[in-house]
This record gives C-alpha cells, sequence and structure tokens, in this order.
C-alpha cells in the first residue's frame, strides 16, 4: 500500500468548494470519482484545504493511498483524461505513509485580485472582485505590517469554525498593482477616472503566507484591506483591531471569487 501526493489546481467556479457535500458537486468528490474509475476501488482522498465554494486554486494538496500499480507519477497524466476540464492534477508523487497534508508543517500562499476600473471585464468575472472607485494602494500597504508575526486572529475569523486555537502566524503580506493594458491610447489621454485609474484600470494583488489560515481569514484579511483602502479604516489602527479579537471591527468578508490558494509547501 502506497501514499499518493497530489498537486490539484482547479476553477471554483462551478463547485460547492472542496470538501463531499450530499448532492452537490465538488473538488473532493470529482478526484474522488475519478480515483475509483482508475483503480476500481473506492478511494476518498484527504484534503490540505478545504477552500469554499467559488475559491479556486493552483497548487491545493491531496493524498491518498493504494494498493494499485499504476506508477506514481503517472495518476496525474491517467487522472487528468477523467476529470472535468476546470480541474487538473498538476503533480502526483509517493510520499511517505505518515505525510498528512494537515498535519505536517507548512507554509500557505494565498492571492486575492481586485479588478480596479470603471466596468468590469468578462473575462475577470470569476477570478476577481470588481470595485469601480477609488483604492488608496498606499495606505494598503501601510497595513499589512500589522499582520506580520504571531497573533491571535480571532477577528478575522468567521463564526462556525471548529478550531483548537486561532493563533496563527503570518510571514509576509503584500499589495502588488498591475496596470492593465490599454486598447486605444487615445482614449486614455482623453478619458482619465480618478485615482489615475484610465478606462484599463488595475489589478491589485493581495498576497499572503503563513503556517495556516481560520476560516475565512484571508477574505476577511482582504475585506480589511479593502476598507483601508476606501479611507475607511486608518492603517494605524490596524494593530489595535487584530490584538482587540473583535470580528466586527475587521472588514467583511470579501467575495469568494477573487481567492485562490497559490501553493502550499511542505
Amino acid at each position: 500500500m502506497g501514499r499518493i501526493k497530489l498537486t490539484v489546481a482547479y476553477d471554483g467556479t462551478n463547485y460547492h468548494g472542496w470538501q463531499l457535500q450530499p448532492g452537490e458537486a465538488t473538488i473532493e468528490g470529482e478526484l474522488n470519482k475519478a480515483l475509483s474509475q482508475l483503480t476500481g476501488k473506492q478511494v476518498c482522498v484527504t484534503g490540505a484545504s478545504r477552500t469554499d465554494a467559488g475559491v479556486h486554486a493552483l497548487g491545493n494538496v491531496a493524498v491518498f493511498d493504494t494498493s494499485s500499480h499504476i506508477p506514481a507519477e503517472k495518476f496525474s497524466y491517467a487522472l487528468n483524461q477523467r476529470l472535468p476540464a476546470d480541474i487538473v492534477v498538476q503533480c502526483s508523487e509517493e510520499v511517505p505513509g505518515d505525510f498528512h497534508p494537515r498535519h505536517c508543517e507548512c507554509r500557505k500562499t494565498y492571492e486575492y485580485t481586485i479588478l480596479n476600473r470603471k466596468f468590469p471585464l468578462p473575462q475577470y468575472r470569476n477570478t476577481a472582485y470588481f470595485y469601480y472607485g477609488k483604492l488608496d494602494i498606499n495606505r494598503m500597504r501601510s497595513a499589512c505590517s500589522a499582520f506580520i508575526g504571531e497573533h491571535d486572529f480571532a477577528g478575522f475569523c468567521s463564526s462556525g469554525a471548529q478550531v483548537q486555537s486561532t493563533i496563527r502566524t503570518i510571514y509576509s503580506l503584500e499589495v502588488l498593482e498591475e496596470n492593465i493594458p490599454e486598447p486605444d491610447a487615445n482614449t486614455a489621454r482623453n478619458h482619465e477616472y480618478g485615482n489615475n485609474i484610465a478606462r484599463t484600470g488595475r489589478i491589485i494583488t493581495i498576497r499572503v503566507e503563513g503556517n495556516g489560515f481560520l476560516y475565512n481569514m484571508v477574505r476577511i484579511i482582504a475585506g480589511t484591506l479593502l476598507e483601508t483602502g476606501k479611507g475607511r479604516i486608518n492603517p494605524d489602527d490596524m494593530k489595535e483591531i487584530i490584538a482587540s479579537c473583535d470580528r466586527n471591527r475587521a472588514g467583511a468578508t470579501a467575495p469568494a471569487r477573487g481567492l485562490k490558494l497559490v501553493q502550499i509547501l511542505y
């Protein structure tokens, strides 16, 4: 019996999250179905991160045990022939039998994407949160340092979480900015839209790396930084907001579609 680790990328738009739910399409359910068809035996994967409905991933991790004679590295090819097009196994490899994707020490990286322009762009409708107003990116960046280190993030956790501790460590938090190429230079010169946003606008990416995250924690961090960029939260107050452990003092939970799990390093 061997244990196989899968690195999985997916577009979560059409799924009710990672975890199995009766009568609903889930990432875990699709993997179980494809593996069971491939091996001829009932297989249930164990995932590293139970992403919510609508959340995406470039590198979530899952493991399963099998007595199949299929070489570990070949599972990715065989599974991708059976999985829907919006779920793709990027890598398959054998790992020690005691490797557990949720219990082993790791570093997780998430990104939250914001489309900041006058009008939405269809190609971003499922992968970014659209916001048309002014966002002060310097205020957002100023607030990031308060999150670095080990803190009690109870105020950045949605109700219903079943955890023994709300203490987590954040290694890095940054706010990146990328202008979207202007399709019409004359339009850009003649039509500027607030805060140096022309009709093209920009992509703002909030990237965070930590040793683990609470339920909706990254989306609440993103929502809090959005409120900071709007001028509704003072960056200098962020340390106090975190220390208060008061969910009502942090920002709203940002929509799921802007979030993706980038990688998990063990």
